[in-house]
């Protein structure tokens, strides 16, 4: 099936010439007047114009969210859990129109929204209002006439960044959990992908009170530091690139309060000599799982990117790899047939350019593409690249520096140590992938490997009451679980005593 772009005739999504941001319940124009194209990486026409706001904006936007702040935090935990699940169903009804909006701006394939994105995005909410009803109080018996009480509270108002390879997705991971726990927030969308949010926006604005929810967009660099450093705000979430995440943490440091960090990975994928001793389901299952490289266009923080193959086994494995590479089809994101559309911009081909430039200089050998691709047409200007892999060492910059492509670094390994000591060789940790058919070893080397997920004989799983989150590098907390409600939530210690007798220290 092919959708219609949005805006034509017979699309199930409609474009206005220009948007607002959120702020309060309603729609404001910026106190900038000014305003910016969000291009099409399809095409890299105009889909419409968003806001160009300024730290003003971001002002507006904390006094909506502080005028709700404690209405919501009071509010039961039954109420805005059935407050989420109106979200949940919201999103559910909506999720064609969503999908094909999200795919046109980001470019992913509509097949991956329309079965991935919206349907975990729906889940999350159901999920967080679902553990917040289960959240109970702690009562500590100090002796038999002290009681300690620990109450959860709100932080009160939240600052969210919302990346753009999963504008609908990241913007619920987020938001779902900050919402149960009874915060107000205020999200910036990423500057290539702020439209999704909006057309979002319009399904779900009017399911929570106003201020609870508001959206302002605008340049990174300044609205994001207008957020992340503003003192009305009582934690910072982040997902992006690492750089920027270091930046993040020390503005929320100026004001001393926490942060949620999801950053960048360059995880391994690691395929044991076992994999190919049938000719069965399972290989073929193996096989798919490297070629997940390609999931997203690789815009992936997990994108299993180092690919990992016993020396035993890699010409026959990836004979079969490439050719499933090769089978790739690139193409209009809104036909479900695609199976890999354009990267988000035209700086992302750039990057991926000059890093497959550098897999070359370093000696890298490249197996298939490592180039841009011209689809013609109406798409002779999107901004297409072709599933790429490279072959070198582990120390060659692409299998050491994030690309966030679809490029593929592979090499060998002899054993077991080897492999565990290759996967480890990186500054990030936030995901990996162990295959074989032996239970024992995938779970030793699970267990060995410095990441915060490891995928076990699966690949790019992201199911609601699975933790996620990185080690080093990658990132700090634990998002998609009950445990981020503590990340959204303070301790309120009552200690009671109903004894009489004076303690007796003065």
């Amino acid at each position: 099936m092919k959708y219609e772009p949005p805006g034509a005739p017979g699309s199930p999504v409609d474009v206005a010439p220009r948007y607002e941001n959120f702020i309060g319940g309603k729609w404001q124009a910026p106190t900038t007047g000014q305003y910016t194209p969000d291009l099409c990486p399809a095409t890299a026409r105009p889909i419409c114009e968003v806001p160009k706001s300024g730290p003003e904006d971001i002002e507006l936007a904390l006094d909506a969210a502080h005028s709700a702040k404690d209405t919501w935090g009071e509010a039961t935990t039954a109420q805005r859990a059935a407050a989420l699940n109106k979200v949940a169903d919201a999103i559910d009804a909506h999720r064609e129109e969503l999908a094909v909006a999200e795919s046109w701006e980001n470019g992913k394939p509509v097949r991956e929204t329309l079965a991935a994105d919206l349907p975990l995005a729906a889940d999350h909410f159901r999920y967080f209002a679902a553990a917040i009803r289960a959240e109970e109080s702690e009562i500590t018996e100090i002796d038999k006439e002290t009681i300690a009480y620990h109450f959860h509270e709100p932080l009160g108002v939240v600052g969210q960044i919302i990346p753009f390879n999963f504008p609908l997705l990241m913007a619920a991971w987020k938001l779902a959990p900050a919402l149960a726990a009874g915060n107000c927030t205020v999200i910036k969308p990423a500057s290539p992908t702020p439209w999704s949010i909006l057309k979002l926006m319009e399904v779900v604005g009017d399911l929570l009170p106003p201020g609870v929810l508001n959206v302002v967009n605008g340049p990174g660099a300044e609205i994001g530091k207008a957020l992340a450093t503003n003192r009305r705000i009582a934690k910072v979430a982040f997902t992006g690139e690492t750089t920027t995440g270091r930046l993040i943490m020390q503005y929320a440091s100026q004001n001393i309060i926490p942060v949620t960090l999801e950053l960048g990975g360059k995880s391994p994928n690691i395929f044991f000599g076992d994999v190919a001793a049938a000719d069965d389901d399972f290989l073929d299952k193996a096989v798919e799982g490297l070629v997940l490289y390609a999931f997203n266009k690789g815009e992936v923080c997990t994108c299993p990117s180092r690919a990992l193959i016993q020396e035993d086994i890699y010409e026959e494995f990836m004979g079969r790899c490439l050719e499933r590479v090769r089978a790739i089809r690139l193409g209009d994101p809104l036909d479900t047939g695609t199976m890999m559309g354009p990267q988000v911009s035209q700086r992302q081909i750039d990057k991926i350019s000059s890093y497959v430039a550098v897999g070359a200089e370093e000696g890298a050998e490249v197996l298939v593409g490592g180039q841009r691709a011209d689809l013609g047409g109406r798409f002779t200007d999107g901004y297409f690249y072709e599933p790429t892999v490279l072959k070198g060492h582990n120390r060659m910059r692409v299998f050491q520096e994030e690309i966030f492509g679809p490029v593929l670094a592979v090499t060998t390994f002899k054993d077991e140590a080897e492999a565990v000591a290759l996967a480890n060789d990186t500054l990030y940790g936030l995901g990996a992938g162990v295959w074989s058919r032996d239970g024992a070893r995938a779970y030793r080397v699970g267990r060995a490997i410095k990441a915060g997920r490891v995928w076990t004989n699966c690949y790019h799983l992201y199911p609601a009451g699975a933790a996620f989150g990185g080690y080093k590098i990658s990132g700090i907390g634990r998002e998609t679980h009950k445990t981020m409600l503590d990340h959204y939530s303070q301790t309120k210690n009552l200690l009671v005593s109903y004894g009489t007798k004076p303690l007796g220290l003065f």
